[in-house]
């Protein structure tokens, strides 16, 4: 979409443009009604309260009818979280947002005695169970990851506690989405001509930092800042609140640190995390310098400001698409992953299962949110640029992934670790840049495509990493009893830049304050994930290139076993070995190839 005078309200979004919600729910009444359903039907679950050591029926009785309910409470919170994706300035939306939120607490904490009574049967019993009832099977992995807390649970009156305090606990998150969304306003900005364009978070990332004309990229930049710097000190105790509150958490369960704690639930070791953090940093950062300085060279640019590093190197270049046209290319390009899996790929694409317009209120970036038993949903803003395709891409990477478990996993057996999530993800995005690549006789959308999946790792490798590692740095001081401020995180984002840019680009008062633009921050250890994900992706990536057919049947087993093994052994179907550093040193130098490639474009 153009940037026009005036951004549509969400009424005016032409409906073609949007998701179809009616595949969740037909109607809101139908959605207030079994808001309220879910509700009334707690008791049928919180009836087996101190009662699941009492046989391995029993709790399977009690295992399958939480999962029922699990599946409709994803549909009603799902369809709530889209309807405030889509216009977080609607009250109506705002309202039932609450409302889930309050819902979900309540039935969190009136369920806590499941977890809390699995912990206290004595040792082997989960173990008979299992073996004594074939139907409690599929919940064994649910039961050994819950059987992994024991020696971190609390009392099961203090669970239960912290369990009803849920909202009150997610508070830092919603209170950032909430400000982001419906309270900055942003000065508008005019171009060369004198016209006035609209300025939003949004428009900011989406558009204006990836715009040729510096002059307009720097004045998109302040004007974006300006707004940020208004904000500073509510963002920065905010967010010194939730890892206040994670530090605490990990205290009061007996943590060995906050960081054991956050990895847990991901199943990664401190050696696989620290692996992704150091390796990367440090081997990455004299690719990307390099990168950076071509940069400044070909803009032309008399010093290179953090808010150049988006600028695209080819100005002259930059393709557009229709949305139509990049469908076509994407699902041409993911043929190579055979028919089921472009079954999903085309159903996305042509049956409103994507929202694409842009609107007032609605959320930034980039998501897909995949509701067990329906179909995913992505969101994006389209802006007609072929790099909007790597991104829809990626988003469907997600659906894809979440369609193929879904449809072979039970619902307690969908999800694999966030260590995982995202390398179905940005695969369909290096798949799409091998497939352009092969097509292009044109150096210059050679060069293009190769601009595009620097930009993928630049996204997972430096943006997602350098946010991994002000967290690591933001905990490390918090254990410490360091006080956490708004100047405290500025200053600790501005070191982790400099120390990996090193004097190659101008870290500004703007650049210090990218702590405030990510919502990751308040997902546990999430940024850090993005790395790995595209470290296997990369490997996964070459085998396919190098074997065809059998890399690809195991990457779709990969897929289709969802979250029914830990990690390390998942990505292991693939033929990908995370505990050793190979995989990401292997990743790490093939990116400094790209940027070799393009140095050479321009010699």
């Amino acid at each position: 979409m153009e940037a026009t005078e005036k951004r549509l309200s969400r009424s005016e979004v032409p409906e073609h443009l949007t998701w179809d919600l009616r595949d969740l729910f037909q109607t809101d009444e139908e959605w207030e009604k079994e808001l309220k359903a879910v509700q009334e039907s707690l008791p049928s679950i919180t009836s087996f309260k101190g009662h699941l050591g009492e046989g391995s029926n029993i709790l399977l009785e009690c295992l399958n009818k939480m999962e029922a309910l699990q599946k409709r409470l994803i549909r009603v919170a799902t369809y709530s979280s889209l309807r405030q994706s889509a216009d977080g300035t609607d009250p109506v939306n705002q309202g039932n947002a609450s409302k889930v939120a309050s819902m979900l607490s309540k039935v969190n904490a009136d369920l806590s005695f499941i977890q809390s009574e699995i912990l206290d049967l004595p040792d082997g019993t989960v173990d008979t169970y299992v073996s004594e009832n074939k139907d409690l099977v599929k919940f064994s992995k649910y039961l050994s990851d819950i059987l992994e807390k024991k020696p971190y649970k609390l009392s099961p009156d203090t669970e239960k506690a912290l369990a009803s305090l849920g909202e009150v606990l997610d508070a830092p998150y919603t209170i950032y989405q909430f400000s982001k969304s419906s309270d900055m306003q942003f000065d508008s900005i005019q171009d060369e001509t004198g016209k006035e364009l609209p300025m939003s978070f949004a428009l900011f990332e989406d558009r204006y930092e990836l715009v040729p004309d510096t002059n307009l990229r720097r004045k998109a930049y302040d004007s974006f800042v300006n707004t940020l710097k208004q904000y500073k000190n509510t963002f920065g105790a905010n967010f010194a609140t939730e890892v206040k509150k994670q530090v605490s958490m990990s205290r009061l369960r007996n943590y060995e640190s906050v960081t054991h704690m956050l990895l847990a639930p991901q199943q990664v070791s401190l050696e696989m995390y620290n692996n992704q953090l150091d390796i990367i940093q440090k081997e990455l950062a004299p690719h990307m310098r390099r990168f950076a300085k071509l940069k400044k060279e070909v803009l032309n640019l008399d010093t290179m400001k953090f808010c150049d590093l988006k600028a695209p190197l080819d100005p002259e270049f930059n393709p557009t698409t229709t949305y139509e046209e990049a469908s076509e290319t994407i699902l041409s390009a993911l043929s190579i992953m055979g028919e089921e899996y472009n079954e999903a790929m085309k159903k996305a694409l042509t049956e409103r299962w994507v929202d694409l317009a842009d609107n007032i209120g609605k959320s930034t970036g980039a998501f897909c949110s995949s509701p067990y038993g329906v179909h995913p949903y992505i969101l994006i803003t389209w802006t007609d640029t072929m790099r909007g395709a790597f991104i829809l891409a990626h988003e469907l990477g997600h659906a894809g992934h979440f369609y193929m478990a879904g449809r072979n996993q039970d619902l307690v057996n969908t999800r694999p670790s966030m260590y995982c999530i995202e390398a179905p993800s940005t695969i369909n995005e290096l798949i799409l840049g091998e497939h352009i690549l092969s097509k292009a006789d044109d150096p210059q959308m050679k060069r293009w495509v190769i601009l595009q999946l620097l930009g993928t790792y630049y996204h997972n490798f430096v943006t997602h990493l350098l946010e991994a590692e002000f967290q690591r740095r933001v905990y490390t001081l918090a254990e410490s009893g360091t006080p956490l401020t708004a100047s405290v995180f500025c200053e600790q984002k501005a070191n982790v830049l400099k120390d990996f840019w090193g004097d190659t680009v101008e870290i500004d008062e703007g650049a210090s304050l990218t702590w405030m633009r990510q919502p990751h921050y308040y997902m546990g250890l999430y940024p850090y994930t993005y790395s790995a994900g595209l470290t296997v992706a990369t490997a996964a990536a070459q085998m396919i290139k190098e074997e065809g057919q059998p890399a690809v049947d195991r990457w779709l087993e990969l897929l289709k076993a969802g979250g029914t093994l830990k990690p390390l052994d998942l990505i292991k179907i693939s033929g990908v070995d995370m505990s050793k550093p190979d995989a990401i040193k292997k990743a790490v130098a093939y990116v400094g190839s790209l940027i070799d490639e393009l140095e050479k474009s321009y010699k």
